[in-house]
Formats: structure tokens, C-alpha cells, sequence
């Protein structure tokens, strides 16, 4: 089912090494927060990760973007980054 609705959140790191820490972080929760009308997607390319996010709706949208946002955030301040 093709969802209306994307984002791609793009982050930047300082080395790959970061980038590929918090990606590992965060991989991990692809499968276990995705909602019936959201779904992510995530990517590493050498210094950057990025997370794509598709919904069903925009109230979703926000909500899987807020959610995303928060455990990049998690990541990068455990990881000290």
C-alpha cells in the first residue's frame, strides 16, 4: 500500500564512525514502533543517516517525524556525539 505522505530527515555527523553508531542505535526500533499508518525506512552513508518516514496522513506524519527525531536524539546523546 503506497502511503500519501513522506519525509525524509536527514543527520549529519562528524565522522562515519558516529554516523554508523547511531544508525545501529536506532535501527533496531524500525520494526518496533512502526504503527498501522506509518512506516521508516533508514539509511547510512558514510557521515550521514537518514530516516524516511511515509503515513497515512499528516497527524501521523508529525507524530512518526516527533518520534524519529527523539530517538536520533537519544542515540546521539548516549553515544556522545
Amino acid at each position: 500500500m503506497s502511503r500519501p505522505h513522506a519525509a525524509t530527515l536527514v543527520f549529519d555527523y562528524a565522522d562515519s564512525t558516529a554516523a554508523r553508531l547511531v544508525a545501529a542505535s536506532v535501527r533496531q526500533e524500525l520494526d518496533d514502533i512502526e504503527g498501522d499508518r506509518t512506516r521508516a525506512t533508514l539509511t547510512r552513508s558514510e557521515n550521514s543517516i537518514e530516516v524516511r518516514v511515509t503515513a497515512d496522513d499528516l497527524t501521523a506524519l508529525r507524530a512518526g517525524m516527533n518520534t524519529w527525531f527523539s530517538l536520533v536524539e537519544v542515540a546521539e546523546s548516549v553515544a556522545e556525539v
